[in-house]
């Protein structure tokens, strides 16, 4: 028997709840693992309250980002071995069920943990670098290119400036208002520009010298996308990861028209069922790594699956820069 979170009603954080239950052997293709930290995202908060594109289906486990120990192998599992450490990546709902002392995984959504990473570091980099990848692969950012980050202090949003500034691209750092300004230049960020309190073009313009930045990375959506599209240079790229805002998401006609932009969606799994673009992403996440030019920050850790319902109220509170993960 193992405990395990579940949901049985919609809701806020106070809808988990802790059962035990027995995890069973692997199938063929799965692995069974002992959890030792997972990582939260906002989907996983709008999956829980209904909110998110894949309807909730109740009862539901939770969680589908994390790292974990092999304990099992079904059959035809190869690569992979007992004891082994590996990171699960998010590649299927946020029901998945890595919020459980045990979960049984699909093998082939696991990687091997890097090196040289706590369980709480390994248990956070693949959503946020492969969710930030779109600025390398899309966008091709490069020396002196501004880069716009909406919702900076997030998990991605610090993934999305450290890749920038591996590029040697300008990170332009949004927030709402200036109360993480100081956190976000301490993570990298080359300007921090708090939207509500300043014009968003007028600075882009000019920390750019007039050109506009290259690309804008939005998480939230909303009818900011049209301030976000005039900050844009000449064939700028607008990409919309996620809709935080839960508003409805305009296009920005003129914008767009004039300057000839693109506005596109992305998401990670749009690598992940591409073999050579993720092997691609993978090996430059990990040289990044190992190199010093990556490093997941860690928002705050959780000790304890009886504590994700308090992860869960602090993640939504937006008091964090960075990521949120618990250990079990």
């Amino acid at each position: 028997m193992a405990k395990v979170v579940r949901i049985e009603r919609l809701g806020g954080p106070e809808v988990l709840q802790i059962e035990e239950l027995a995890i069973g052997e692997p199938a063929a293709g799965e692995v069974r693992l002992r959890v030792e930290a997972v990582g939260l995202n906002r989907a996983e908060a709008m999956y829980r309250a209904g909110r998110y594109p894949v309807p909730c289906e109740l009862p539901s486990r939770m969680g589908y980002e994390g790292v974990g120990t092999i304990e099992a192998l079904g059959a035809g599992v190869e690569g992979f071995a007992v004891g082994q450490r590996v990171c699960v990546l998010p590649m299927t709902t946020p029901a998945m069920g890595l919020w459980a002392e045990q979960a049984i995984v699909p093998a082939r959504i696991l990687l091997p943990a890097p090196p040289g990473l706590t369980p709480a570091e390994a248990a956070s980099i693949w959503m946020q670098y492969m969710t930030a990848w779109a600025l390398i692969e899309v966008a091709e950012i490069g020396i002196g290119d501004g880069v716009i980050v909406r919702a900076a202090s997030s998990s991605v949003g610090i993934a999305a400036i450290q890749l920038a500034n591996w590029a040697g691209s300008v990170s332009i750092a949004c927030t709402r208002t200036s109360d993480k300004a100081e956190a976000l230049r301490a993570q990298g960020a080359a300007h921090v520009v708090a939207t509500e309190e300043e014009d968003l073009v007028a600075r882009v313009m000019e920390i750019t010298g007039g050109k506009g930045a290259r690309t804008a990375f939005d998480p939230v959506g909303g009818p900011y996308v049209d301030t976000l599209a005039r900050a844009l240079a000449q064939r700028g790229i607008l990409f919309i990861y996620g809709g935080l805002s839960e508003q409805p998401t305009p296009y920005p006609h003129w914008p767009c028209a004039m300057k000839g932009l693109s506005m596109r969606g992305w998401v990670a799994s749009e690598i992940w069922n591409h073999p050579h673009r993720y092997k691609a992403a993978q090996e430059r996440i990990l040289a990044g790594l190992a190199g010093g030019q990556l490093k997941p920050v860690i928002a705050r850790t959780f000790h304890g699956i009886d504590q994700l319902a308090a992860a869960n109220e602090f993640l939504e509170s937006n008091q964090q820069v960075g990521k949120v993960v618990v250990t079990l």
